[in-house]
């Protein structure tokens, strides 16, 4: 009987835990032959990201900038660093783009996401970014 009254009481004092994980669509970025920008349509929905792979070497100049739906956001993480445990390079969103020199030769990932507050509300967003680097 306590051992039951016990399990009652932890399991209706625990918060529920959500299984359900948000999908991170990775995408590899090439530039056409000759070229040194390329802009890639792309749409999610939600706490969905998609997260854009591309390498670089240090001391490269990177623009990225972000069109189409105002929730579209950006981060743009260095080499070795990962969304979500590491601080990004730098951010934009639609009207602010990132442009800067690249500290260091590798893969950079760029994260597109949308805030919580439009994301909690299962939002679409459709975009275009575009990548440049010189």
């Amino acid at each position: 009987m306590k051992t039951s009254l016990l399990l009652f009481c932890l399991l209706s004092a625990t918060p529920a835990i959500v299984l359900a994980a948000d999908t991170v669509t990775t995408v590899p970025v090439h530039f056409a032959q000759g070229a040194s920008s390329t802009t890639i349509k792309g749409s999610f929905k939600g706490y969905d990201t998609v997260l854009y792979t591309l390498s670089a070497k240090a001391g490269q100049h990177m623009k990225v900038g972000v069109s189409g739906s105002s929730n579209a956001n950006f981060n743009l993480f260095a080499p070795g660093a990962k969304p979500g445990e590491s601080t990004a390079l730098g951010s934009g969103a639609v009207g602010q783009d990132w442009n800067g020199a690249l500290p260091a030769s590798g893969s950079y990932s760029v994260q597109v996401y949308q805030m919580r507050a439009s994301a909690r509300r299962g939002e679409t967003v459709n975009y275009s970014i575009r990548f440049a680097i010189e």
